[in-house]
């Protein structure tokens, strides 16, 4: 049983994956409450863009999608502020823009390649040791952000109006968000995949939601739900030779169906 140890490219998809696991619902319960889900869908879209750029132009893919993502998102952000674009219609344009791109590079670069394809619904296969530090560090940040600026980010998701009344930089808070959004997006391609992505940083805070506890009991649970889908994904993965980014994800929905109907349950009883 405790084979799946023996090998290291498995202990780093773990390690990759518990990190992502980690700050996926630490970013995706802001984009839940304040209903950015989408902005998840868009991000990861970009970030196919940029994995396929990686490739033509032979650069570490996830190095290109973070840049992706992030300069994508800070226009996104630019779009959305300028009111001359509504905000859904913006990341409207960016998904099916970036979708566009990302097939005409992939044409590029003859077609499908293996690697390309476990870009798109996760290998813990294609975690190399450069990614790992990548993801480890990065995610570091993406925690300690958040952590600093917790209580700003709690103000603009219940009340950004009277966030602003307040003085707090909204535009810079919204900002930032936004682009730890892209950071996470990015950094959970080689664990989940690109078509993938969104769910594991919605899925999990959804679920937690249903639970209805105060908002920091809401954020453990989402980590516990979260980081247990990515070990039993990886585990089943391994066992059960299916892809590791759809069992991760199919476990969350399970996890989400069953709190779904006990609770269900419980409110008829």
């Amino acid at each position: 049983m405790l084979e799946i140890f023996n090998y290291n490219f498995i202990i780093r998809g773990i390690e990759a994956g518990v990190i992502i696991g980690a700050i996926a619902p630490l970013i995706g319960i802001f984009l839940v409450l304040r209903r950015y889900s989408l902005i998840a869908d868009a991000l990861a879209h970009v970030s196919l863009a940029g994995v396929a750029l990686g490739f033509l132009l032979g650069i570490n893919p996830l190095i290109t999608a973070i840049v992706a993502s992030v300069g994508s998102s800070i226009a996104v952000e630019r779009l959305r502020l300028s009111r001359r674009v509504y905000a859904d219609s913006a990341l409207s344009i960016f998904l099916s823009g970036s979708l566009a791109l990302a097939i005409v590079i992939i044409s590029f670069t003859r077609g499908f390649s293996v690697d390309l394809f476990s870009y798109l619904f996760g290998s813990i296969v294609t975690v190399k040791i450069t990614d790992l530090y990548l993801i480890a560090g990065l995610g570091i940040i993406v925690i300690v952000a958040i952590v600093a600026f917790y209580r700003e980010l709690l103000y603009i998701t219940f009340d950004e109006e009277s966030a602003q009344v307040a003085g707090i930089k909204t535009r810079f808070i919204n900002t930032l968000l936004i682009v730890l959004s892209a950071l996470t997006v990015a950094l959970a391609i080689p664990i989940v995949g690109v078509l993938l992505i969104a769910a594991l940083i919605v899925i999990p805070v959804v679920t937690a939601l249903q639970l209805r506890k105060s908002f920091i009991i809401t954020i453990l649970w989402a980590e516990i739900i979260s980081i247990f889908a990515v070990l039993a994904g990886i585990t089943s993965s391994y066992y059960m030779n299916i892809p590791a980014g759809g069992a991760i994800v199919l476990i969350t929905i399970i996890i989400f169906i069953t709190v779904y109907f006990l609770k269900k349950s419980d409110h008829h009883s």
